[in-house]
């Protein structure tokens, strides 16, 4: 019954996506401009990091991508609930935990094809990685997106209104991006900057998609990529489910 009712949930937003040409491509509007407009300033720059200066750009953006549409995908919720489509839905017999699992199964799905076309635009700008390392990365996406947008959503269930919901996102993915080593690596920040920066998660998601832009697959940055990828998708789904039950979802 749970498979079915994700199926059920998941296809009513896709179909919304689908129905959305603005929704789908505006997302990415703010990686590709980094892209067209960043990128080609770091052409030849000493980066402190193996491979070019796409190969390190372009893994960042992609993360960014997840992080900054996951992040935000609560708002919705909370429209939602202004025009009571969360209260028709909890008198229907679908499972709670398939409300939040369809929601953030569409969410992954749409960020991972923003990250597709994002990947096609920066091959075609010099961009050069192995294909395996391209597919690592678009798995890394759909799997950041799971976490932040099951945490998202719940935090939208609590929320009130758009004013208090977006101060507590910001405040969150503002230094995360900062810390993670996004733009460029934290090898070249100073000593005290790069020890704080490993207490943030994504830093080794980055490292990771990094690492198989290269072709490193083998390295212990993959491993640490991956396990902190599993690790903070189960934590933020187990999270963000208790949370979305308790609110009323």
């Amino acid at each position: 019954m749970l498979l079915h009712d994700t199926a059920i949930i998941f296809g009513r937003y896709a179909r919304q996506t689908l129905g959305s040409k603005f929704q789908m491509l505006f997302g990415i509007l703010m990686p590709l401009l980094y892209l067209l407009f960043f990128g080609p300033l770091l052409t030849g720059l000493p980066l402190g990091s193996e491979g070019s200066s796409w190969q390190v750009l372009v893994p960042g953006l992609l993360l960014q991508l997840g992080l900054f549409g996951a992040s935000f995908c609560g708002f919705g919720i909370i429209v939602e609930k202004t025009y009571g489509v969360v209260d028709r839905m909890r008198v229907t017999p679908v499972s709670r935990l398939a409300l939040l699992l369809g929601r953030v199964l569409r969410d992954a799905l749409l960020f991972a094809f923003q990250a597709v076309l994002l990947v096609l635009v920066a091959l075609a700008m010099g961009l050069r990685a192995p294909l395996a390392g391209l597919l690592v990365g678009f798995v890394f996406v759909g799997v950041l997106s799971m976490s932040l947008a099951s945490l998202s959503y719940a935090l939208g269930m609590k929320a009130n209104t758009p004013a208090e919901f977006g101060p507590v996102i910001n405040a969150l993915t503002m230094p995360a991006m900062l810390l993670s080593g996004l733009m460029l690596p934290m090898a070249l920040a100073p000593g005290w900057l790069d020890v704080l920066s490993h207490f943030v998660p994504l830093r080794y998601l980055v490292d990771a998609v990094r690492a198989a832009y290269v072709g490193d697959f083998a390295s212990t940055r993959m491993l640490y990529g991956a396990v902190t990828a599993l690790g903070l998708s189960a934590v933020s789904v187990t999270i963000g489910t208790r949370l979305f039950a308790k609110a009323g979802a």
